[in-house]
């Protein structure tokens, strides 16, 4: 029994350097960066910029490898299931937490088995309408779908898409309805909303913002707590009397749920230091992206705060993608 402290003071050691041998020792083989959506893509268009720079901090190669499906849960499913040893990474978004809750049986939780590591960037959407429908302002088109319920249709690249979760937080906020048409991907529904098939839609502010400059789309409102640089003539949904409407786009990385502590915060601030590079935020920038970052627990206050948010409007509006 005297030697009961002992034993237990050399476990606790143990324990302790079997904790710190990852940060000593990681990474000591190549780290695989899962996009689970298609080349071309937001997610991968952040992924293949800062893999080259992580592998030259780290000294290690780091592959990106794209694992699209079932609106990026398969992806984010084979990261959850990864070994938690900071070797696989997932390039998320926001989608993770909605699509999570648009499927049934789907066998992870964004909240609980994931390791948040850094935001990566933002993306603004500003809702916009076509010039044949007349509407100018939010307020008419609030207006209009108030004295013609149904009438107004919008669109959206699919069931589940940002564009579409983006409008139907904004029905709910203002009791509107409205007909929803999805697509199949973003050029038929964005050639749709210029040609006026379609109503009025959200688009990515860097790509609405050049067709309201032309003239082929009217500006409503911008979905950011601020006004957007790209767009500062357009107010946001608050200052337009509607609370609530913030749906901007995020993205950023996570490691399987239960990674040590030593690696995330390493691989955070290789990641932070990356994405704070001149020529990365320009090239982000290019692709209508704001290159952004976050400590560890930010990351997780943001999923903890967006998932309910996301959770109600698909059960309150009976949102499924199957």
């Amino acid at each position: 029994m005297t030697f009961t402290p002992f034993k237990s003071i050399a476990g606790l050691l143990a324990l302790a350097f079997s904790m710190a041998v990852p940060a000593q020792t990681w990474p000591g083989q190549s780290i695989k960066i899962i996009v689970p959506f298609t080349p071309g893509t937001g997610m991968d268009t952040i992924a293949r910029a800062v893999s080259p720079k992580l592998s030259e901090r780290l000294g290690q190669p780091v592959v990106v490898q794209n694992m699209p499906g079932a609106s990026g849960n398969i992806g984010a499913d084979a990261v959850a299931k990864a070994n938690a040893d900071g070797y696989t990474v997932l390039m998320g978004a926001n989608t993770m937490l909605m699509a999570s809750q648009l499927y049934k049986n789907v066998p992870f939780n964004p909240v609980k088995d994931f390791s948040s590591v850094s935001l990566a960037a933002w993306g603004t959407l500003m809702l916009v309408a076509n010039p044949k429908t007349g509407i100018k302002s939010m307020a008419e088109l609030v207006a209009a779908a108030k004295a013609r319920p149904g009438f107004i249709n919008y669109g959206s690249p699919g069931v589940g898409t940002p564009h579409h979760m983006a409008m139907e937080l904004f029905k709910t906020k203002t009791g509107l309805f409205m007909l929803h048409v999805p697509y199949r991907g973003t050029a038929g529904y964005t050639q749709d909303l210029l040609s006026g098939e379609l109503m009025v839609g959200f688009l990515p502010v860097h790509i609405a913002q050049g067709f309201v400059t032309s003239g082929k789309l009217t500006a409503l409102a911008v979905g950011s707590p601020k006004r957007h640089p790209v767009a500062p003539s357009v107010a946001t949904f608050d200052e337009l009397g509607v609370k609530g409407v913030e749906v901007d786009l995020w993205y950023a990385f996570f490691a399987p749920g239960k990674t040590p502590s030593p690696v995330v915060n390493r691989l955070n601030a290789e990641i932070t230091a990356i994405l704070k590079q001149p020529e990365i935020r320009d090239l982000l920038g290019r692709a209508g992206m704001d290159a952004a970052t976050s400590t560890p627990d930010e990351l997780t206050t943001l999923v903890n705060k967006d998932y309910p948010r996301w959770g109600e409007v698909i059960q309150r509006n009976g949102i499924t993608a199957e």
